[in-house]
């Protein structure tokens, strides 16, 4: 395959003439694109460098549970205000996100929750609380802030018990810590 090229400048005429395989003339037409991209982009932004199109704020819900404002969308872009591009069993739509709030959800105690669906992520909660999992189902929960240190490796006579869940309910500086067959509150080494 012969490629021709035509240049003209003042005076000057340049005829470039070369042989060509297929895999490069499919890389000259990537590079011929993405240089068409760069210049429409700088177009559209005045002139400016290509600005790189970041995701909005926020994670896509758990599940949809509101009307999505537009359908078929491919980018956060693509939606309008704060609405994200997420993707459910429907397809890609518009709807808002999701925030996570600090702080982790408590262990779950033994056995499971009520199975229902009280909360699908953590915009849903008041205040403070997060949606966590109960066992069976998701409800606003308190939740727990981690405290430094690392808990010690088991060791003794066997506390066969659960004296925490988690170290919010432990005082000071203590965390529950795994004991040889449950948790109870310990000083963190270091």
């Amino acid at each position: 395959m012969t490629f021709i090229w035509t240049f003209c400048s003042n005076k000057y005429s340049l005829e470039v003439s070369m042989e060509m395989n297929s895999s490069a003339l499919c890389a000259l037409v990537i590079v011929l694109l993405a240089f068409d991209l760069k210049i429409i982009s700088a177009a559209e932004t005045g002139g400016n460098s290509t600005v790189p199109i970041l995701p909005k704020a926020g994670q896509c819900p758990r599940l949809l549970n509101v009307v999505p404002s537009h359908k078929g969308c491919f980018c956060d872009e693509d939606c309008p205000g704060d609405d994200k591009c997420c993707v459910f069993d429907c397809g890609a739509v518009c709807v808002p996100p999701a925030f996570t709030k600090p702080g982790v959800c408590p262990r779950r105690r033994w056995g499971s929750g009520m199975c229902a669906e009280f909360c699908s992520n953590d915009s849903n909660c008041p205040n403070d609380e997060k949606c966590c999992h109960n066992g069976c189902g998701h409800e606003c929960i308190a939740p727990y802030t981690v405290k430094p240190g690392r808990c010690a490796l088991p060791k003794g006579t066997p506390m066969c018990a659960e004296y925490c869940y988690h170290d919010g309910q432990c005082p000071e500086e203590q965390k529950c810590c795994r004991t040889t067959c449950g948790h109870a509150c310990s000083e963190p080494c270091s």
